[in-house]
């Protein structure tokens, strides 16, 4: 590997293992074998390093889990495996939605990478509605990762926060996906 994956894979390990604002240039270099100049000669500044490593860190996920799916596309029963999946990964420690919650929280005070994290929210959308609906992330249009993908983002930013200050009745996947029951059920009597 060269210095870019190198700082790359430095600063995932760093955003597991320290979080966002804790980590410094140092650390990610300390981590990754290189030097201070390569962080700005690549990524320009550590926030966009750290940016990058994020958006990174949750496409490895999205791979990993697309993997293992076996419900039926846009069924019930894969909407259940994809928040089962979530949930048991904030359940870790060190878990990757839990920085995604430090982020969040951040939003206005990462300039440099805001616009690198805006620009990977769409896409985290679109990524979810491949998992989800079990077509290739190439063909989910923009109007739906602006619609459906923005949908599932708010689920997952929700999901987040209530796990992060009350994991104890925080829902899980059952909980998730008995709600969204509910939801359809109502919406075809009022239909």
């Amino acid at each position: 590997m060269g210095h870019r994956e190198d700082l790359l894979a430095g600063a995932k390990r760093c955003l597991l293992e320290k979080g966002f604002a804790r980590t410094t240039a140092r650390d990610i270099v300390k981590e990754s074998g290189t030097n201070l100049a390569s962080i700005g000669y690549h990524y320009g500044s550590k926030d966009a390093l750290l940016a990058q490593a994020y958006v990174s860190l949750v496409d490895d996920m999205s791979f990993e889990w697309g993997d293992r799916l076996e419900g039926a596309p846009g069924s019930l029963e894969r909407f259940r495996e994809v928040w089962s999946n979530v949930v048991a990964s904030l359940r870790q420690p060190g878990s990757m939605w839990r920085l995604s919650g430090e982020i969040m929280a951040m939003g206005d005070q990462l300039p440099e990478a805001r616009d690198q994290l805006a620009l990977a929210q769409r896409e985290g959308g679109r990524g979810l509605v491949s998992l989800l609906m079990g077509v290739p992330e190439e063909e989910v249009s923009d109007e739906t990762a602006d619609t459906l993908g923005s949908f599932y983002m708010v689920v997952m930013s929700g999901l987040i926060m209530q796990w992060t200050f009350d994991p104890k009745t925080a829902p899980d996947a059952d909980r998730l996906t008995e709600g969204l029951r509910q939801l359809l059920e109502g919406a075809r009597r009022v239909g």
